[in-house]
């Protein structure tokens, strides 16, 4: 954050202050009412806490090994995240600003491990559970003790799932291996841990080591840096090409919520297949216009500053074809880092940061690509983005200062003027509150009947989305799983070798990655993109349905203040009958605090099919001795086996249908009661609330001070003297608004028209 905007911020903060004192001056007269601006209160305190507690979350991805937490530790100016991390388990580093060092660790409650292991679990070969409870409890030494025997079973063909490690395999011996070191920090609920000042470093060994981070939910990192403005928070989301689907979607989750995007892509590599789909994943969750991408070479890997341009802007064209004119900065993160701690480094990586210094057109390249994107970052951050939110808020402020100057104004002249003058002052204003009570019950009645038709809408459409078994999401799975080539024959080997179970193992393990990988890259996107769609049609529906009313308000404001102009009463500032800023979705659903399901959800089927209904080889052994009864041919026992194998995969495929199909309605449901329906009841509140906080704050009010004086309940020299300190603090708090407003200056643009920089 700029020093200007920080002044804003503290401007903002200050003027909601000094209106809170404001409010409270009335209470020193007997009889008004406490409640008279409680609206205007309620106003300030929104403003307030968006002002301290809204984040603005920045998204680093890119593929393993891209220098994603190289280039992070670069913004920070030091080496705070780990490099080379966990290419296996996947942790969503969140950094935020602090005063101090302070790594805060959140892990998953006993329930949430064992139920990622039952996830695993199934059709494990050789695993029996110790007790009869069907249910696996890593806190038991027997089913410890159980599943590591299981897993010595599997060989190394059931240890690899297209061509990298598999994924329950790595999960499960992960839990295994970290139970003694960390069991003692795991409690029937999740729980957090605190690692500060020199105890801050021990947060890498749960990063780096997968037997410690799989029993981690999040790490929130705390760091002192010039860089992080306090509502700053940018998050390491590891390896965008993971071979664990859940992992991707722990990085969907995020970038749900992200303002920006910054994809980081190694020269080492260029734009690779693993990039592409990634991207194309973003592009269908609706979220690519909020993109920057950095490419990070090594000044060892280019041989001069033409190959490495070359490389640059085969780069750039390449990311065209995804996103059109996108914007790429090419720097060196770890020429960055060591420039920045030079003075703590070891003697081998000073001597190769003096060699990178002496190649000055590679340096001077680099410097000027770093020094653009810090530009553009904090433009787009800070001049864009918050800018933006200030002007709201700003507007805001400027409204209520103008309904409290005009209140003051009006009932300044009610006491002080002769019984007819204040009676027909009063005539007006109670002519005027019938019109606006009347354009309150017309607003609420038309928005609550489209609040029902966008509700109708809303479980239409995300009936038609998911659909069924010939249509939607729902049917796109059932297809993949129908259409999936298992190829028997592959498994032919394992059954020889390592028996039934274990080929089925095997066959499954491929299955269910392949289906996760489909859910993962095609149907989450899908359905994170329908959701923005639904949000941007509950902002369209409400907001086309409100909007003649704001025109009724602000004509019923503006013939109020020409009828009070006759009076001799001022009329109120501009912005009291300009149009208003209707409240977004995103700042709805922080405000009501609703959240979206997360898409790892999507992936949470596994434990819910049935093995029992996957034959076994038994059912065979028994057909063969009733076929000799019979004097039936009998088929060659490789024949009996892949049989028994075909209709395992029969059953199997079956099951994942059935499970996957219940367990995508319950989502449905979940999305549109839970969400989406929940959204809209908090939009059409906060639309309203918006309309009305106009005049409805202080127009019951306006009636009350002359009331008091004419019933002899109110000294009238002490009201005078009262209003006339409120009106100076209202001209002091109006004097500083308008400071604020000539800081922000213009609004700007601050992506410009894209390319390498």
């Amino acid at each position: 954050m700029t020093p200007n905007h920080t002044k804003i911020k503290k401007g903002l903060l200050e003027a909601i202050r000094q209106l809170s004192l404001l409010f409270a001056l009335p209470q020193q007269l007997r009889g008004i009412t406490v409640n008279a601006f409680s609206e205007w209160k309620n106003v300030c305190e929104m403003i307030s806490c968006q002002l301290t507690e809204e984040l603005i979350r920045v998204a680093v991805v890119g593929a393993i090994k891209s220098g994603k937490s190289t280039f992070i530790n670069s913004l920070l100016f030091g080496d705070y995240l780990k490099r080379g991390a966990g290419v296996v388990t996947s942790i969503v580093t969140r950094t935020r600003p602090g005063n101090a060092l302070k790594a805060t660790l959140f892990f998953k409650s006993w329930d949430q491990v064992n139920q990622d292991i039952a996830e695993a679990l199934v059709l494990l070969p050789n695993f029996m559970l110790s007790q009869k409870d069907d249910r696996f409890d890593i806190r038991r030494s027997a089913d410890r003790k159980a599943l590591c025997g299981a897993l010595e079973t599997l060989g190394p063909e059931q240890l690899i799932t297209h061509d990298s490690r598999n994924a329950n395999s790595v999960l499960l011996n992960s839990y295994l291996k970290g139970y003694d070191q960390i069991h003692q920090l795991i409690s029937a609920d999740p729980v957090t841990q605190v690692y500060d000042a020199d105890a801050f470093n021990t947060h890498r060994a749960f990063v780096g080591d997968d037997a410690l981070a799989v029993y981690l939910t999040d790490i929130e990192l705390e760091i002192k840096s010039d860089f992080m403005d306090e509502q700053l928070e940018i998050a390491d989301c590891q390896g965008s090409d993971s071979s664990n689907p859940l992992h991707l979607a722990m990085i969907q989750d995020y970038l749900n919520q992200t303002h920006l995007i910054i994809y980081v892509i190694s020269s080492r590599t260029g734009v690779r297949r693993a990039d592409i789909r990634f991207l194309s994943m973003i592009k269908k969750m609706g979220i690519m216009d909020n993109i920057l991408f950095v490419i990070n070479f090594d000044f060892n890997e280019h041989g001069s500053l033409d190959d490495l341009s070359a490389l640059v802007n085969k780069t750039v064209g390449e990311l065209a074809l995804i996103k059109p004119n996108p914007k790429v900065f090419a720097l060196s993160a770890l020429f960055n880092l060591f420039m920045k701690i030079e003075t703590t480094l070891p003697e081998k990586d000073k001597y190769r940061l003096s060699q990178w210094q002496s190649e000055k057109e590679m340096r001077e390249y680099s410097d000027r690509n770093s020094n653009d994107f810090i530009s553009t970052f904090r433009s787009i951050i800070t001049e864009e983005r918050q800018s933006v939110l200030w002007r709201n808020h700003l507007e805001r402020l400027e409204r209520i200062v103008s309904g409290m100057k005009h209140w003051l104004n009006i009932n300044g002249k009610m006491i002080s003027q002769d019984e007819q003058s204040a009676s027909q002052i009063a005539d007006r204003i109670q002519q005027y509150q019938a019109r606006m009570n009347q354009i309150r019950a017309m607003m609420n009645n038309t928005l609550d009947g489209a609040l029902n038709q966008i509700k109708k809408e809303i479980k239409s459409r995300a009936d038609q989305f998911f659909g069924g078994k010939s249509d939607g999401v729902i049917a796109a799975v059932i297809h993949y799983i129908k259409s999936y080539d298992v190829g028997v024959n592959r498994y032919v080997d394992d059954l020889s070798t390592r028996g039934f179970n274990a080929a089925m193992y095997q066959i499954f393990q491929d299955f269910r990655q392949a289906i996760d990988t489909f859910m993962a890259e095609s149907i989450t996107p899908q359905i994170l993109g329908y959701v923005r769609e639904m949000e941007k049609y509950i902002e369209k529906e409400l907001f086309s349905v409100s909007n003649p009313y704001d025109v009724m308000i602000q004509d019923a404001m503006a013939e109020f203040s020409r009828s009070m102009a006759e009076l001799d009463i001022s009329p109120p500032g501009s912005n009291m009958t300009s149009i208003v800023l209707l409240p977004d979705a995103g700042t709805t659903k922080r405000v009501a605090g609703i959240s979206f399901p997360s898409a790892m959800v999507t992936l949470h089927y596994s434990a819910k099919i049935k093995t029992e209904a996957i034959f076994r080889l038994g059912f065979y052994t028994v057909l063969t001795f009733v076929k000799q009864v019979l004097k039936k041919p009998l088929r060659s026992e490789k024949e009996k086996e892949l049989s028994a194998l075909s209709d395992g995969v029969r059953r199997m495929r079956s099951e994942t249908e059935k499970t996957i199909s219940y367990h995508f309605i319950d989502y449905k449901e979940n999305l549109k009661f839970q969400y989406l329906i929940k959204l809209a009841d908090a939009m059409s509140r906060s639309v309203k609330e918006t309309l009305l906080n106009r005049f409805q704050s202080y127009m019951d009010s306006l009636l009350q001070m002359r009331s008091l004086v004419s019933n002899k309940q109110l000294d009238e020299v002490h009201a005078a003297s009262i209003l006339a300190e409120m009106s100076v603090r209202t001209e002091e708090i109006e004097a500083g608004l308008f400071t604020m407003r000539e800081q922000l200056g213009p609004a700007v643009t601050a992506v410009g028209k894209g390319g390498v920089a």
